[in-house]
Order: C-alpha cells, then sequence, then structure tokens
C-alpha cells in the first residue's frame, strides 16, 4: 500500500509515460502506459445497454495533488486502445484509499438494475492515529462515465484495516461484498470476511468465510469468478502459512454464499514442479480446454518450491483446464515487469482479460516509473 510520488514526482512520471519513458524489458515492446495507479482492474460489460455491451472498462488507484481517486477508462478496440471517460472521488479519498474492485451487476439488486456498474475500495487508512478505514461503494448506470455514492458496507471498530474488497452476486440474487479484516487482532491477524445486501444499499452482519490459527496466518486478497455450471470459483491468498509466504489457494462455492468451514485452508495451487505465484493473485476465465473454460492467473513474483524467484518471473501466467483442480502450467504474460519483488506496485494485483474471441489476453500490471506506480497494458496470446 505504498503511497504514490508526490506531487513533482507525480508529474515527472506523467512526462515519461507520454513519451515512454520507462524500464520496458526485452520482449515487452507493446505495453503501452495508461498513467499513474495501482491496483488495476478490468471488466468487459456484458449486462449493458447494447450500444455498450462488449466495451472494456479498466479503473484503478491514482493521485492527483488533493486526494486518490479513480479514474475510469474505456476500450472499443479489444484494449488496442483506452481513452479516459470518467472518475470517481469520493471526499474521504483524501484521507487515503486502496485496493479496490469493479463490477458489473449480472441480474437486477434492489433497485440497481441489470448491467449497473461498481467500484468499491477501502478510504481512510491515512486517517491518523484513531483512522477508522471503510469499504464504501459507487455506482454507475452509464457504463463508468458517471458515479453516484452508494452505500458504506463495512467500516473498522479500531485502528486496523479492512481491505481489499470483492464483490458477487449469488445463485439467489443477493448481492455480497468480500474483504480483508484486520480488525480481530491479536485473536487473527487478518480473516477474510464477507457481508450480505439484498439492494446494495443495507448490508448484513459480516460472516466469517476463512481464518486460520495461529494467530500470525494472514488469509487475503479474495477473487470471486462465476463458474459455467454455476459453482462459483473463489481464490485467495494465505500468508504466513506452513512453508511458504503468501501463496495462492482455491475453494469452489456451489452457490456463491457458503464457502464451507472458515478454517479450511482449501487448495493450493502450483505447477506440477511446485512453482507457483507469491502475492497478490487474480484469476480470470477464458474460452478453452477440454472443459470450454480456463483459468488463467496472474501473481506478483513468480517463484520455485523453495520460494527463490525463477526466470520467468514478472513475465508468467499460470494456468489451469480444471476449474482449478491438479497442477497449473506457466504461459507468456503480454505485459512484462522487470524482476518483481515484494512492494506494493511493481506486477502487484494484475489483472487479465480475454480478448479476440479468447484468442488473446489483456493485461494491466504496474512498474515503477521514478517513483510513481504506473500502470502498463498490452496484450498477447492466451496460450
Amino acid at each position: 500500500m505504498r503511497r504514490l510520488g508526490n506531487l513533482a514526482a507525480l508529474l515527472m512520471s506523467l512526462l515519461a509515460v507520454t513519451t515512454l519513458v520507462s524500464p520496458t524489458p526485452a520482449g515487452a515492446a507493446q505495453r503501452q502506459p495508461l498513467g499513474p495507479g495501482e491496483y488495476p482492474r478490468l471488466i468487459r460489460l456484458q449486462h449493458a445497454t447494447p450500444s455498450r455491451q462488449g466495451h472494456i472498462v479498466a479503473a484503478m488507484t491514482s493521485q492527483d495533488a488533493n486526494m486518490k481517486l479513480t479514474p475510469v477508462f474505456e476500450s472499443t478496440d479489444e484494449g488496442g486502445s483506452f481513452q479516459k471517460i470518467g472518475e470517481i472521488r469520493d471526499p474521504e479519498g483524501a484521507a487515503g484509499m486502496c485496493c479496490g474492485t469493479l463490477y458489473e451487476l449480472p441480474r437486477k439488486v434492489g433497485r440497481l438494475r441489470e448491467g449497473t456498474l461498481i467500484w468499491a475500495a477501502s478510504y481512510g487508512q491515512n486517517g491518523g492515529f484513531n483512522r477508522r478505514v471503510g469499504i464504501k461503494l459507487w455506482s454507475s448506470r452509464d457504463g463508468g462515465r458517471n458515479w453516484t455514492f452508494l452505500s458504506e458496507a463495512a467500516r473498522s471498530h479500531n485502528t486496523d484495516g479492512v481491505w481489499e474488497p470483492e464483490l458477487n452476486v449469488d445463485a439467489g440474487g443477493t448481492l455480497w461484498l468480500h474483504y480483508a479484516d484486520e480488525t480481530e487482532a491479536p485473536r487473527f491477524a487478518q480473516v477474510l470476511n464477507r457481508v450480505a445486501s439484498a439492494d446494495g444499499l443495507t448490508w448484513g452482519t459480516k460472516q466469517r468465510t476463512m481464518a486460520i490459527p495461529p494467530d500470525r496466518v494472514r488469509p487475503g486478497m479474495p477473487i470471486v469468478r462465476r463458474l459455467p455450471d454455476g459453482q462459483f470459483y473463489f481464490g485467495y491468498e494465505i500468508c504466513n502459512y506452513g512453508k511458504r509466504y503468501c501463496d495462492p489457494y482455491f475453494k469452489i462455492s456451489p452457490d456463491g454464499a457458503n464457502f464451507g468451514d472458515p478454517g479450511a485452508p482449501g487448495t493450493q495451487i502450483g505447477t506440477a514442479e511446485g512453482n507457483h505465484f507469491q502475492h497478490a493473485q487474480t484469476v480470470t476465465l477464458f474460452p478453452g480446454g477440454p472443459n470450454g473454460t480456463r483459468l488463467l492467473m496472474v501473481g506478483q513474483i513468480y517463484v520455485n518450491p523453495a520460494g527463490t524467484p525463477l526466470p520467468g518471473n514478472g513475465k508468467t501466467l499460470l494456468a489451469n483446464d480444471n476449474f482449478g483442480n491438479g497442477p497449473w502450467y506457466p504461459v507468456p504474460a503480454p505485459v512484462e515487469i522487470a524482476k518483481p519483488v515484494n512492494d506494493p506496485c511493481p506486477n502487484y494485483s494484475s489483472t487479465l482479460l480475454p480478448v479476440d474471441g479468447g484468442k488473446n489476453v489483456l493485461q494491466i500490471a504496474n512498474e515503477y516509473v521514478g517513483d510513481t506506480c504506473t500502470a502498463f497494458f498490452g496484450k498477447g496470446p492466451a496460450a
């Protein structure tokens, strides 16, 4: 959750981005700058008005001289280019914002119509000694051009944080918000909780999704994807657990509302050799494989079973053709990042999307330009 650079550094980085003066690894010459920012997210509009269906929308955390904000971009050429179409400025962004998510409602929820876009993020992290971090939601009815404050789904009761929101609508039509919760320390350093809403405006009492002893274990970074059979893939990382550090895991939920025993870690993800990602996994569904659906994952650092970065670190994705079960296998990443390390910018929580009918994968990933974290996008073959 590193802050973006000061205003002078930001202006210098903008100049660098404009002229493409940036550390571009070999093989990544086609990547293009999206702008200063962190925690990018990509979606394709599937439930919008017919004129916007198929458009790609991107959003991320950014900053100007006054506050953290969310610029929103659109691509109408399968990720070949992006244009800024809107922005979200929550007043609390002056006290910090991080780790947002972008979601399109697949069906009507309360008065929120199908195709409504929702942005959720953590606000207030820089609020000082008595901070109370909150997860707040904004909605758009016009494909991301204009945004309205919707609700607050969670707020920490102490100075610890609530982070990394993720949204899904379950099989019964209830909207869920998943998040990482530090407020139960010292019993648990961090847990995964969730809250439910029938309308996106009012939220129920938090429910436990995952909490693993001992107290130093930290499950986080929840990701939810609806599978073609109606079940839900639930991905996350678990830090400080066993012999590995911040590895990806997953569970399968039958309905998007129930996620099994909170104390069960789920299935650990890796290749047949045990290679895996450390930190900030995200997963997207692609066409392909014998089941017709391929899972494609990006993570921050690509390591061997001993945790040592591999030669493919920063230029590898992992794929699975069996809804997560069994070994995953490496494929090339379209946006290469030079030697990602444990830092909340380079290749941290990157995002993927199928484009060109599933033939290519579009990626947005971050890298420092000077002192400023900058997002780059590019696309390449999905296999």
